[in-house]
């Protein structure tokens, strides 16, 4: 657990910080015949429930619904990911809160494996599922652009990867047997693209060697509308926050290892509380921050469904801080679920 008991020491000065996020700022006036701000864009989609039917797999329904292999597996605990059986309740978690980062060329969330592009529209993002860099051979984060475009493009396989491989050839021309598909972008990082890829299993999981990878039609469509030149900004934002309308929602996400648990386990086995969660909570939710709903945060935090939940209750806390902190640092109980057969 990133956060200790200890912090509940430390609730009445955080608890400051909460009452001084809650005090109400007046509306500004408004200015006779100025236009009123657009409203921040701060979601895209709409969470789905459907029936599958019995030859589905996790892994096709999600990339019918634009949407990864854990993407699924998480949002659908206790599911057989490979055999769901005819007429199981399937949610395709299709809702996503914008990260918090300026909305303009290519964002990519590390943590959720996931594509926003600003580009095309950015009134209207698009999004796309990923595969990224395994444990060891992580993608970088940052900032860098597209530096040019290939359709057909070689693969090259790097000295360590034939030196782990000594049967790779040193070139794979285009073709079907080729790992980066049918088109890359590459990237002012030296070795690292986005691209197709001829295993479509490895979207939505953490199993590259760094570099980006999509489906292979999601890298025909983000190849046809993004120029060279484009800014793309590498984050990992695992918890995300908005507003929608007058609720605040609360998506979490997998990342790192914890991927790697639903993937092989079929459940996380490790509870991580962002020490910086509470503070963030309070910035976000201001004069409602005594409305927040602890219990529903500490459950959105331990199994990170990647669905967004609602996190504010009808009526104020009655509980302190002190409480709260209790609150999110009491485990959840862990729930029986399938094992995943890769």
């Amino acid at each position: 657990m990133m956060m200790s008991l200890a912090m509940a020491e430390d609730a009445k000065d955080q608890s400051i910080a909460i009452k001084a996020a809650k005090t109400e700022k007046p509306d500004a006036p408004k200015s006779a015949g100025v236009e009123e701000a657009k409203p921040t864009l701060t979601h895209i989609g709409e969470v789905e429930i459907i029936r599958s039917k019995f030859e589905d797999t996790l892994l096709e329904l999600g990339r019918e619904h634009n949407l990864g292999y854990v993407e699924m597996v998480a949002a659908n605990p206790g599911v057989d990911p490979w055999l769901p059986g005819r007429g199981t309740r399937i949610t395709l978690p299709s809702k996503h809160l914008i990260p918090d980062v300026p909305h303009e060329g290519i964002v990519i969330n590390l943590a959720e494996m996931r594509m926003y592009d600003f580009v095309t529209d950015p009134d209207n993002p698009k999004t796309y599922p990923l595969g990224i860099g395994r444990d060891g051979l992580d993608t970088p984060l940052g900032v860098t652009t597209i530096t040019r475009k290939k359709e057909g493009p070689t693969w090259r396989p790097t000295a360590r990867m034939r030196k782990e491989d000594p049967t790779l050839p040193a070139v794979v021309p285009p073709g079907e047997d080729n790992p980066l598909g049918t088109h890359a972008l590459y990237l002012g990082w030296p070795q690292y693209l986005i691209h197709g890829t001829h295993k479509p299993l490895g979207v939505g999981r953490r199993v590259s060697s760094g570099c980006i990878r999509m489906y292979p039609e999601d890298i025909v469509r983000v190849f046809e509308t993004i120029p060279t030149g484009t800014k793309v900004r590498v984050i990992k934002e695992p918890i995300k926050m908005a507003w929608i309308d007058d609720m605040l929602f609360l998506e979490a996400h997998a990342e790192g290892e914890l991927a790697d648990s639903y993937e092989f386990e079929g459940q996380i086995t490790e509870y991580r509380v962002p020490e910086t969660l509470f503070q963030e909570l309070a910035d976000i939710a201001g004069e409602s921050a005594d409305r927040l709903d602890w219990k529903t945060i500490r459950d959105a935090v331990k199994y990170r469904r990647g669905v967004p939940v609602a996190i504010l209750q009808s009526r104020p806390n009655d509980d302190d801080f002190t409480e709260d902190v209790l609150i999110i640092e009491d485990e959840p109980e862990v729930f029986e679920t399938h094992q995943l057969n890769s």
